[in-house]
């Protein structure tokens, strides 16, 4: 008679063996140690193919060394990178585009001419002025590249991590000090190349553009993994339906017995519940002033904080 705990078994190990098969990237086992420090200290994951995966993290983390080694830049101590089940090489260098924190151009030539150079070192990719086009460029084809605002310089950092028509696009921080505007019009690039079904790595400080843009996230803390999965299943895990915000100076100590579920931060008290009217008859009856109180949904910087903490990082 077959054991059903067997085949059940087996059905589990098909499923993960699937599941693997379709990732595009995998990280197993990643370790890399310096002389003073571990930076990064045994990380796998898989990232699925056509999907937005954010790498999150404090400063130290080791989520930028990971993206590094992910990359092919540093070489790891220990542990494997596999691009399409084979260890990242030539194939993997013609089919990635990154666009790094910073990038030096050539001086002296303007929008169309730096896209021209970058596809030169490719044998196939996208067109030049298809490029242009995707990037929202042709209004600024022909100025210098040096004379560009923060957001029209990475959408030509964007384009150049275009041109070889990549499967997968590494974004490091792309949104770092643009203002709102440019920001969201860079997300809506993003989000443009997501509906082409192409696989991207995202490491960013701006929750809000994780929670917007990725399908699935990981945050990593003092070299490991701390958590991973798809940002909505991961904030209904860990809070309650409801966030109650109010200034920290306002909360009297009294109040701090009640029966609620605390987050204490350096400026204001957020208490997560399932139970809005009851937790705020609790709050009145305890006389703390609600003239200040905000009642939100629970976000990803409050996942964010609860599972790496509040103190700076250096």
């Amino acid at each position: 008679m077959p054991n059903p705990l067997g085949s059940r078994a087996c059905i589990r190990r098909k499923a993960r063996i699937e599941a693997v098969s379709e990732a595009i990237l995998e990280v197993r086992d990643l370790v890399k140690q310096y002389p003073s420090t571990t930076a990064v200290a045994g990380v796998s994951f898989a990232v699925p193919e056509g999907t937005c995966f954010g790498l999150l993290g404090p400063n130290g983390a080791g989520k930028t060394t990971t993206i590094e080694i992910m990359e092919g830049i540093l070489p790891p101590t220990s542990g494997a990178v596999l691009y399409r089940g084979e260890p990242i090489g030539r194939r993997f260098r013609e089919e990635a585009g990154i666009l790094f924190q910073k990038t030096a151009l050539q001086d002296f030539l303007t929008v169309r001419q730096c896209i021209t150079l970058f596809r030169g070192l490719y044998s196939r990719g996208l067109d030049v002025e298809e490029v242009i086009r995707q990037c929202a460029l042709e209004k600024i084809a022909d100025r210098d590249s040096r004379k560009l605002s923060g957001g029209q310089q990475q959408r030509l950092l964007l384009a150049l991590a275009l041109v070889n028509d990549p499967a997968i696009l590494f974004l490091d921080e792309p949104t770092t000090g643009l203002d709102p505007q440019a920001r969201r019009s860079f997300w809506e690039l993003v989000q443009s190349i997501k509906a082409r079904r192409k696989t991207i790595i995202l490491t960013t400080h701006y929750m809000e553009e994780a929670e917007l843009l990725c399908d699935e996230i990981a945050i990593m803390d003092r070299g490991r993994l701390v958590t991973r999965g798809e940002p909505r299943a991961l904030l209904r895990q860990h809070f309650a339906e409801v966030m109650l915000e109010l200034p920290r100076q306002e909360f009297p100590e009294s109040a701090r017995s009640l029966p609620l579920t605390l987050i204490e931060g350096p400026e204001r008290i957020e208490i997560s519940t399932h139970d809005l009217e009851g937790t705020l008859k609790l709050l009145l009856d305890a006389h703390v002033p609600l003239t200040q109180l905000r009642i939100r949904p629970a976000n990803l910087e409050d996942l964010f904080l609860e599972l790496t903490g509040t103190e700076l990082r250096s």
